[in-house]
């Protein structure tokens, strides 16, 4: 996907949050979060994109030494929703006023304006999932969507130690992961070393993986965050226990 089509799909899926919870109970529990209800899932969901709005702005080329952002946060935990649309209204006019190809910090391997932008995008995605869920709606997610996503998480967890520690353990001595779609195209093959872990060598093939796990693309992007298990139904993993075991243990964040 382009950088303008994650600017699309950011305000796609920032209304389809808004919507699954505009009438809902606050306090409403949210099961794929632990301990958190809507308006905390809410309150995260519009801080993020206002932390990333005022990174986007100010162009940071250095990580920054302070989070201290005006979230405009609403007193009525019933007004959330709105203020997740006006959230995504401040994101959006700040995408269109942004050269999303400028050098930029980020956290992960993108060093781009338009990591944000992907970022915000699947950030956004999987918490609306996670509050449809809440809700006892049945989540919907674009194949090629999700396929993305997947693309951005195996990308980008290899830099995620800093906020998400666990990731510190996925360590190996030479072995592989493979996930692969079952939908389209989309195949994906993660090496673990001694020291680290990420994108398999260039002439390592797929059928050397020591695992694999096997899903539809919206399987795999919600299976890589935690939101289902390679249990369920339609998932599909086999090969080395062990290392299934490490990597589902220590890669969700």
């Amino acid at each position: 996907m382009t950088p303008n089509e994650h600017v699309d799909a950011v305000a796609a899926e920032t209304h389809r949050f808004a919507t699954a919870v505009r009438s809902a109970d606050p306090a409403t529990p949210v099961p794929t979060c632990p301990d958190w209800t809507l308006a905390d899932l809410l309150r995260h969901a519009g801080s993020v994109q206002r932390w990333f709005t005022v990174l986007l702005r100010q162009r940071i080329q250095a990580p920054p030494t302070s989070r201290d952002v005006d979230l405009k946060l609403p007193e009525r935990a019933e007004d959330y929703p709105a203020w997740l649309t006006e959230a995504g209204a401040e994101a959006a006019a700040t995408f269109a006023a942004t050269d999303l190809d400028a050098p930029m910090w980020a956290w992960g391997a993108d060093q781009h304006a338009r990591f944000w932008v992907r970022r915000m995008l699947f950030e956004t995605l999987v918490h609306r999932v996670d509050a449809e869920l809440a809700l006892g709606l049945k989540p919907e997610i674009d194949p090629d969507l999700a396929a993305d996503g997947v693309s951005e998480f195996l990308t980008n967890l290899p830099h995620a130690t800093l906020f998400a520690p666990h990731t510190a353990k996925l360590r190996a001595a030479d072995r592989t992961l493979r996930f692969t779609r079952t939908d389209g195209d989309g195949d994906w093959l993660i090496h673990l070393r001694p020291d680290g872990f990420g994108p398999a060598p260039a002439d390592t093939t797929a059928t050397d993986a020591d695992a694999t796990v096997s899903a539809t693309a919206a399987d795999l992007l919600l299976l890589l965050y935690g939101r289902t298990d390679r249990s369920a139904p339609g998932i599909t993993a086999s090969g080395d226990e062990g290392l299934l075991d490490l990597w589902f243990t220590n890669s969700a964040f």
